[in-house]
C-alpha cells in the first residue's frame, strides 16, 4: 500500500519550543490573468521529536495525525544543515 501523505520542503525559522519547530514553506505560482510570478509563504508548526533541528536548516516535513491544536506535520528529514560560523 503506497504512502499518500503530503510532503513539503521549507526552512526552520524558529526552534525555541520543546519538540516543536516553525517551518516556513514558500512556493511560487503564476497569476492567472497578469502572468506575474507570485511568491507565497506559509508557516507550519512541525513536530521535532529529537529537538535537534537548528534554525536555518532545510527540512522535509510530512503530514501526520493531529499532535496538538496546531501541529499536524512532523520533520521527516534534514536536507541541508546551516553552515556553522567560527569565531
Amino acid at each position: 500500500m503506497p504512502n499518500n501523505r503530503k510532503r513539503l520542503e521549507g526552512r526552520v525559522i524558529r526552534n525555541a519550543m520543546d519538540k516543536t519547530v516553525v517551518v516556513e514553506v514558500s512556493r511560487t505560482t503564476l497569476h492567472p490573468l497578469y502572468k506575474k510570478v507570485i511568491r507565497t509563504t506559509k508557516k507550519f508548526m512541525v513536530h521535532d521529536e529529537s529537538n535537534a533541528t537548528p534554525v536555518g536548516a532545510l527540512v522535509q516535513i510530512v503530514e501526520t495525525r493531529p499532535i496538538s491544536k496546531r501541529k499536524r506535520w512532523a520533520v521527516e528529514a534534514v536536507l541541508e544543515a546551516p553552515e556553522q560560523e567560527e569565531a
